[in-house]
């Protein structure tokens, strides 16, 4: 072999070692810009729809996820929960949530698609606390005789049925909110999207 051939091969190893170390660099270099792209998590729960899985909430059950930073409560109610419903409806100030604060399919007394299931922020209306849960009905909730199972905010003492309407004369001025939502499937709820497509 020439000195020429040694010194083409010598520069050929050369340009090979340095073209990979180059690519190596451009790709470590690409890598996070390209990860900075894609929202964080913290960006999707600031606004992107979250996807709930239903399928081991037993009735009476509720369950909590968390959208837009807030807790989103999905309550399976039970039979003898919807029947309640009935007598509270005297009881509380908007019965068939008339009020323009939350979707059309949440203006019934079930305020739900699905009455079987409550979707609703689990966020007082009166100063943002969070309401904790009374399904125990009557003296054994510690609520009085005529409780009829509910949620109970222990800042101010506003009072919500199963279907998360505010009793008359609380502090609490509106219902609890309901947040856009639909089914993907008999499970699956996604929450923070309502629309068709």
């Amino acid at each position: 072999m020439s000195v020429d051939q040694k010194m083409d091969s010598g520069r050929r190893q050369l340009l090979v070692a340095t073209s990979a170390a180059g690519g190596v660099a451009a790709v470590a270099t690409a890598v996070p810009f390209v990860a900075s792209l894609t929202p964080s998590e913290r960006a999707k729960a600031a606004g992107a729809p979250v996807e709930a899985d239903i399928s081991k909430l037993a009735p009476g059950e509720m369950m909590t996820v968390e959208w837009r930073g807030k807790p989103v409560w999905i309550l399976r109610r039970t039979p003898e929960m919807l029947a309640s419903l009935d007598k509270t409806d005297a009881a509380v100030s908007d019965p068939e949530s008339a009020k323009e604060m939350q979707p059309e399919y949440a203006k019934n007394k079930s305020r739900s698609i699905k009455p079987e299931y409550l979707i609703a922020v689990g966020i007082c209306t009166h100063l943002g606390c969070s309401p904790s849960d009374k399904f125990k009905v009557g003296a054994e909730s510690g609520m009085g005789d005529d409780w009829h199972g509910g949620f109970l905010c222990p800042c101010h003492g506003s009072k919500f049925d199963l279907s998360g309407r505010v009793y008359k004369s609380m502090p609490a001025p509106d219902n609890l909110e309901v947040p856009p939502h639909k089914y993907l499937s008999d499970t699956t709820i996604l929450i923070g999207d309502d629309s068709k497509a």
